[in-house]
């Protein structure tokens, strides 16, 4: 049978600090420049998750996408929303929350949640312009 892929977008807003606590002020202010400001910085983030399986011939879903609105809901944005990834979020704890690494910790977060279907790719956009994508291991 045919593989779909369905995709669901999410928006929250969070702050952030890029530093690396293994290495001087001087050096995260040289490698990650106005992201290092030790009074944060805020991003309007949107992220996209898609599923991919073969739609239920009872129903003709790969996922219900309530459920996975709740999930999402759930596992990632009522965690991150208005909140700061460095100190207030459980599953960034000790990592440099950088987008590629927020979205792995993402991933891991909803990989084992989903319902039906199985988790294919994050596309989390930091920016409109910047953006990374994700497929698991």
């Amino acid at each position: 049978m045919s593989t779909v892929y369905v995709t669901r977008k999410v928006h929250f807003n969070a702050a952030h600090r890029l530093h690396n606590p293994e290495k001087s002020d001087e050096w995260n202010e040289e490698t990650f420049g106005k992201c290092s400001n030790p009074n944060w910085h805020g991003h309007n983030f949107e992220l996209e998750v898609t599923v991919a399986g073969t739609p239920d011939p009872e129903t003709g879903y790969v996922v219900d996408l309530g459920a996975l609105k709740d999930i999402l809901h759930e596992r990632v944005v009522d965690k991150v929303d208005h909140k700061n990834l460095n100190l207030e979020v459980d599953f960034m704890d000790g990592v440099i929350p950088s987008t590629e690494n927020f979205a792995i910790a993402i991933w891991n977060q909803l990989e084992d949640a989903l319902p039906s279907g199985r988790l294919h790719a994050i596309r989390l956009y930091e920016t409109p312009r910047n953006f990374v994508e994700y497929r698991g291991e």
